[in-house]
């Protein structure tokens, strides 16, 4: 049972979704939808280890802090590195969904937490406890291309074959799906991120120029594609010279961005074909009507669904609003928790008193 002031806390406390991502952390608030999409970056001071700043203020100091001042990612390729940190993190999301709820006391919502699909039991507990510890007063969690198609609107829950292509910050999930379950599936720990370290490494290696990731990003977001564009385009890049040490603007065409990111967008491709080929053949029947849905930041490069449509046979396509689909997914969860709670990666992940069973 709960304790008296958990039960009371959790009657005014909002039940609260969250896409706890490398690259942003999503969260829904039941009854409202999204009300936070904040990169998860957390800057603190290095000697005192105080918290300085979280989310998008924490990103803005990046690379530009003094020497007592570090901002970290607390996450890396979907899993916790930082234990401390993103319980912090994920403390100020909960308390900023709360804002409009007057409370004396901390929130104690029912949270459940996305992550992805490959990550081993430790990690799971990692997450599960740093939700508790941020104060929920019960955590589930729920596999990122389950709660990626949920949000997608796929018909997961029915015997029709349905198939997600979730590319991430630092994973790519794809699956496929039936009967409220994930039929078959694969996790690569190659997504976002590791395209934007692509561009890094073609400007160090083509133009000796020493790029940011956030100027990566850039470049990736505005020219990036895997696919050839109907009308090439061109971007500045700015960076430092290696060589005279100096800064330095060049113009790269989305042609070299398309062929830096070829190594990254190669194996994406192979581990979608990889997965067709593992799925039974009736559910490959249906997919040839509903096609294969992409989703996640890096499901929005331009040219990726065509690029795969070409290579599978198979139609791909864009979710609406990508980015947000895994929030929306464990939203969705707690809108109706009862008929979904078959979805969730374990029933049982939380217990009185705060401990697990996996």
């Amino acid at each position: 049972m709960l304790n008296p002031i958990d039960w009371l806390l959790g009657l005014f406390s909002l039940d609260v979704g969250i896409d706890l991502g490398t690259a942003n952390t999503l969260v829904y608030v039941r009854g409202k939808g999204i009300v936070s999409n904040e990169p998860s970056w957390v800057a603190r001071d290095r000697h005192s280890r105080k918290i300085l700043a979280v989310g998008a203020e924490a990103k803005e100091m990046v690379g530009k802090t003094p020497a007592n001042i570090i901002a970290i990612r607390p996450l890396r390729d979907g899993v916790i590195s930082e234990f401390d940190v993103t319980e912090v993190m994920l403390r100020h999301f909960i308390a900023k969904a709360h804002r409009q709820v007057p409370l004396l006391l901390p929130p104690r919502p029912r949270v459940v937490v996305g992550i992805p699909s490959g990550v081993t039991e430790v990690e799971k507990r990692a997450v599960h406890d740093a939700a508790l510890e941020a104060g929920a007063r019960e955590a589930y969690l729920i596999e990122e291309p389950m709660a990626a198609a949920l949000g997608a609107g796929l018909p997961v829950t029915e015997p029709q074959g349905s198939m997600i292509v979730d590319i991430g910050g630092g994973t790519t999930e794809v699956a496929v799906f039936a009967l409220k379950g994930i039929v078959v599936s694969r996790s690569l720990r190659i997504a976002g991120d590791e395209l934007d370290e692509d561009i890094v490494q073609y400007a160090r290696q083509k133009y000796n120029l020493a790029i940011s990731e956030r100027m990566a990003e850039r470049i990736k977001i505005n020219i990036g594609s895997a696919y050839p564009l109907p009308e090439e385009r061109t971007m500045a890049m700015r960076g430092r010279n290696l060589i005279t040490g100096l800064p330095e603007e060049i113009e790269i065409s989305s042609i070299e961005i398309r062929e830096a990111l070829s190594r990254s967008t190669n194996i994406i491709v192979d581990i979608v074909r990889d997965t067709l080929d593992e799925t039974p053949p009736e559910l490959v029947s249906d997919l040839m009507e509903t096609g294969i849905c992409l989703a996640g930041g890096g499901g929005m490069l331009k040219g990726l669904s065509e690029r795969i449509s070409e290579e599978t046979h198979v139609r791909a396509w864009v979710a609406q609003d990508a980015l947000t689909c895994v929030a929306r997914g464990a939203g969705l969860v707690l809108e109706d928790f009862e008929t979904l709670r078959a979805t969730l990666s374990s029933e049982d992940g939380w217990r009185p008193g705060g401990s697990a069973s996996w």
